[in-house]
């Protein structure tokens, strides 16, 4: 197993249909993937594919927070494909929603759909990837659940769930499967539906994206990105001590996009 992916592999890119999905499809694609984009709108998706390079993107409506959906696209992919190479979770909505106008129904849609269709598309691209020892799974998280903003309680919640997801696949996989590498990127406020006017260019974010995906050497395993820097994990006093004592210092990596 090589450092990084083959760039003649399969991608699956959920929420391909706009903002940083659409951006992620188009970086992967001109770079001699075969994406599949999943998205719940055929129109949206058409335009994803529009812009993408070539006949290297294709369409597949699927709504990830059902499972029967998610099932039915991966079979036709691993029929077509036998495998994938890249996963990035990434499909999300954000209601904006004060808590005063939530109710467990309306709040639970949000979660289905951003931790619920992460673990859906995940297990099932494990099936593949567990089958061939390898992957690159990226879930677009946040850290919406340490600072949560008003109006965004389903948001918040469900995007850190996310992140203990992550940390969960870390725990039943890194030993048995460690060329299946999992990471958490947060790309950024991004000018997007979801983001704000001022944000990032989605474009400019999918290129640190695509670099992390790329990235398939086991040390990645559990690295948490924010844009294109690593976020290293906090030291205990003892451990300081320790590193001070050894001479060692871990080095913050970077993207090169």
């Amino acid at each position: 197993m090589t450092s990084t992916v083959d760039k003649t592999g399969v991608a699956v890119v959920t929420g391909a249909g706009s903002g940083l999905g659409q951006a992620l499809a188009i970086n992967l694609t001109s770079k001699g993937f075969k994406v599949i984009g999943f998205g719940r709108n055929i129109s949206s998706l058409k335009d994803t594919s529009q812009q993408c390079d070539g006949k290297r993107f294709e369409t597949m409506v699927v709504d990830v927070s059902k499972v029967k959906e998610v099932i039915k696209a991966f079979d036709i992919i691993n029929k077509k494909y036998n495998s994938i190479d890249i996963l990035f979770n990434n499909a999300a909505v954000y209601p904006r929603r004060d808590i005063l106008d939530e109710t467990g129904q309306s709040f639970m849609q949000t979660v289905d759909i951003n931790l619920g269709g992460t673990v859906n598309v995940t297990c099932a691209a494990l099936e593949l990837m567990v089958r061939v020892g390898h992957g690159r799974i990226i879930n677009v998280t946040s850290f919406a659940d340490m600072h949560p903003l008003p109006a965004s309680a389903a948001y918040s919640v469900s995007k850190g769930a996310q992140r203990i997801f992550t940390r969960t696949l870390i725990a039943d996989l890194a030993d048995r499967f460690p060329n299946i590498v999992v990471s958490d990127w947060l790309p950024g406020m991004l000018n997007t539906q979801m983001g704000v006017s001022d944000g990032l260019d989605p474009q400019v974010a999918a290129k640190w994206g695509v670099a992390l995906a790329l990235e398939a050497d086991p040390s990645y395993n559990g690295t948490i990105f924010e844009m294109g820097r690593e976020l290293l994990p906090p030291r205990s006093v003892k451990g300081r001590i320790k590193d001070a004592v050894l001479m060692r210092r871990r080095q913050q990596r970077y993207l090169d996009a």
